[in-house]
């Protein structure tokens, strides 16, 4: 067994390095050694002090590792509760963004239509009101059926035309046809 193994061993044995494993070695030592001495009274009343201190030793180092334990324990708590509480910090930031953004897209969509409502609007007020387009239609309605009138007239009156030309061309037929029969006479 090299010098790493005995360190190493005397280590696990020790706990946590405060030495308790030799404090307790020295005290049961002290405790066998007072139990088979043959000293005088001081002495042993001396043996008896020095154990009870290192009794008192132990258990103040048992005191110390319980408090330390306990701190740990209460800091590992709070940690844990600071963790949480950065946790659902997250969590609201989170959900805080998601509503953010709808709030966002929302807000660009409403701007997309107030601008579309802008530019429509612009468009409309380019163009005349109701009324302009009435007062309009019915002015071209008025002329519409005065054009048809006037139409119909001179239809009429080609007709008449025709009829008038067709007599002329007739008559002008006969009386060739007249010429003709009076040269052959």
């Amino acid at each position: 067994m090299g010098d790493e193994e005995i360190i190493r061993r005397r280590l696990l044995f020790d706990g946590e390095g405060t030495g308790d494993e030799r404090r307790l070695n020295v005290l049961l030592k002290g405790f066998l050694t007072w139990c088979n001495s043959v000293d005088s009274a001081e002495e042993t009343q001396a043996s008896y002090a020095r154990m009870v201190a290192q009794i008192a030793q132990c258990e103040f180092a048992a005191t110390k590792s319980l408090r330390c334990c306990e701190m740990n324990t209460a800091e590992q708590q709070h940690y844990d509760d600071l963790y949480n509480q950065i946790e659902y910090g997250i969590v609201s930031a989170k959900k805080d963004i998601e509503a953010t953004k709808k709030e966002l897209q929302e807000a660009r969509q409403i701007r997309r239509n107030k601008m579309e409502y802008d530019a429509l609007a612009a468009i409309i007020q380019n163009q005349p009101d109701r009324k302009t387009n009435q007062n309009k239609l019915a002015l071209l309605r008025q002329e519409l059926e005065a054009s048809e009138s006037e139409c119909q007239k001179l239809e009429m009156k080609l007709e008449q035309r025709r009829k008038q030309f067709h007599l002329l061309i007739s008559t002008i037929q006969g009386l060739q046809q007249l010429l003709v029969d009076d040269e052959t006479t």
